[in-house]
């Protein structure tokens, strides 16, 4: 048996009206995104600065504080001479 070819298929395609964007959607769309980078940001920098803020009391309560540089590569402040000393050594 053959199929019969006189019956045609007719297949429509309807497509769907794509919604415009306007320049409201993108200007609501970008402050959007701006506060939710600006949200984050917040977050994370907080959580940074608990850290670095726990960090630092953990080693004062027992006692860790690094050595600062200038005592590790002993470095001195020059002492200040008087005014009238330093002007003219001659006097």
């Amino acid at each position: 048996m053959q199929p019969s070819t006189d019956q045609a298929i007719v297949v429509r395609v309807i497509e769907t009206p794509a919604k415009e964007t306007s320049i409201t959607d993108v200007i609501i769309g970008s402050l959007g995104l701006t506060a939710v980078m600006i949200l984050a940001a917040l977050i994370l920098g907080a959580l940074l600065g608990g850290l670095l803020i726990g960090i630092k009391k953990l080693r004062q309560k027992y006692n860790l504080e690094p050595i600062p540089d200038s005592e590790a590569l002993r470095v001195t402040p020059e002492t200040l001479l008087p005014a009238s000393s330093s002007a003219n050594p001659d006097n």
